[in-house]
């Protein structure tokens, strides 16, 4: 009687295989989803799809060696301005005037910082197709959900106490993943999709609370078709954009004040936020260069060392807490890192540099600096695009030719 045949199935791989379906699933469906309806989803769901991630690596092993990519992470110049970064945060804690709050908020951050990039070693050399076209998906549900709780959010959202944080939050991480949907699809080519992907999330946040993540989306669509007209010119002007921001962000309130007093009137909040910031430049002008210390804007607002209407944007917090070392540093960090988004392929490089503008945005706006469920969310964003990347093994395929090739010549000719 013959044999029958040996299985080669592995059970491990399988179970590998089926984690990191779950994992991705999650990261890219459920999660912006889930985030339209709760405050607390990306910062709950997000470590434990990445631990998912870790695990399925463990066993299958098709990730990058770690070795060599943490040693091509470690040389980067962005990497020694992030550093410099927690470093300096570090250092804070002896002048900052909340050193347990600020101590803990560190803490959590560098945690942030760490999963994220374990995740990034997680993630498999070569992604499957059917695990990347789940972002898309995911963007186009949150999108669909997004829309139904503007239209009828009075009966969808009546018994969610946290409704309006989390329409906030969702709406910012929708303008944020639309990006990363785009490009994928448009590395696929196909185009239809990443307009209708786009136009979906746009819609979503026409009817979104605040204008802040229709406003960012605009501006990354903006680098989005600057970029594709013309690469090199996207990238460099994004880069020196928010470099500059960065630097020169004390003189923001003497240029915008008059301009905003003009608009809006001088007694609006927009109006009086940047006289409250005027104000701390002028009066505390040392204090530009080390900054009041790590988490001092975020508490400082309740024990009268800054004024509640103070602004509550990246640009401010930045120089407030951490001065010219810290801001100089971002700002090298943010130009680095998107001159070096700029070298990657061609196809992706668009909706990286959307990307960059829509968070820039979105931080220059009205999102603290350190506020965890924003940091997660550009993490999910970050395992996006370096997911998209690794996709691209196959970007294209040769045609078949129904004619013969011709023979070459012999080599004796």
């Amino acid at each position: 009687m013959a044999r029958a045949p040996a299985s080669t199935a592995d059970p491990a791989l399988d179970a590998a295989a089926l984690l990191r379906r779950i994992g991705f699933f999650t990261l890219f469906v459920i999660v912006p989803v889930a985030a339209q309806v709760s405050r607390r989803a990306t910062v709950v769901l997000a470590p434990i799809t990445i631990v998912l991630l870790i695990i399925a690596s463990a066993i299958d092993r098709k990730n990058r060696p770690p070795g060599a990519s943490v040693g091509r992470l470690v040389r980067s110049p962005a990497f020694a301005a992030a550093i410099l970064i927690v470093f300096w945060s570090a250092l804070s804690l002896a002048w900052t005037p909340f050193p347990a709050p600020a101590a803990e908020r560190l803490a959590n951050l560098v945690a942030t910082l760490g999963l994220t990039l374990a995740g990034y070693l997680a993630l498999p050399d070569r992604m499957r197709s059917a695990n990347l076209y789940l972002l898309p998906l995911g963007v186009g549900a949150a999108a669909i959900v997004a829309i139904l709780i503007g239209l009828f959010g009075d009966a969808m959202m009546r018994d969610a106490g946290d409704a309006d944080g989390a329409l906030e939050r969702g709406a910012i991480l929708l303008a944020i993943l639309s990006w990363p949907a785009v490009a994928w699809l448009r590395s696929r080519r196909r185009d239809t999709g990443a307009l209708a992907t786009a136009l979906l999330v746009a819609g979503a946040l026409m009817l979104a609370p605040g204008l802040t993540p229709l406003l960012a989306l605009g501006i990354g669509a903006l680098a989005f078709a600057l970029t594709t007209y013309r690469q090199s010119l996207g990238v460099r002007i994004t880069a020196i954009a928010a470099a500059l921001l960065l630097v020169l962000a004390p003189l923001l309130p003497f240029v915008l004040r008059p301009i905003a007093s003009a608009i809006l009137g001088s007694t609006s909040p927009s109006s009086i936020s940047l006289k409250v910031w005027q104000k701390l430049v002028t009066l505390e002008p040392v204090r530009l260069i080390t900054g009041h210390g790590f988490e001092t804007a975020l508490r400082g607002r309740f024990v009268n060392l800054l004024p509640m209407n103070a602004p509550t944007t990246m640009l401010f917090e930045l120089w407030f807490e951490l001065g010219i070392v810290g801001a100089f540093a971002g700002a090298f960090l943010l130009h680095a890192s998107i001159r070096r988004t700029g070298r990657d392929s061609s196809l992706l490089v668009p909706g990286a540099i959307a990307a960059f503008a829509t968070a820039f945005t979105i931080g220059c706006i009205g999102v603290g600096l350190t506020a965890i469920w924003w940091l997660t969310s550009l993490a999910i964003a970050v395992l996006a695009f370096v997911a998209i990347e690794q996709g691209q093994f196959r970007a294209s395929r040769p045609k078949a030719s129904l004619l013969p090739k011709a023979p070459g010549p012999a080599l004796g000719d």
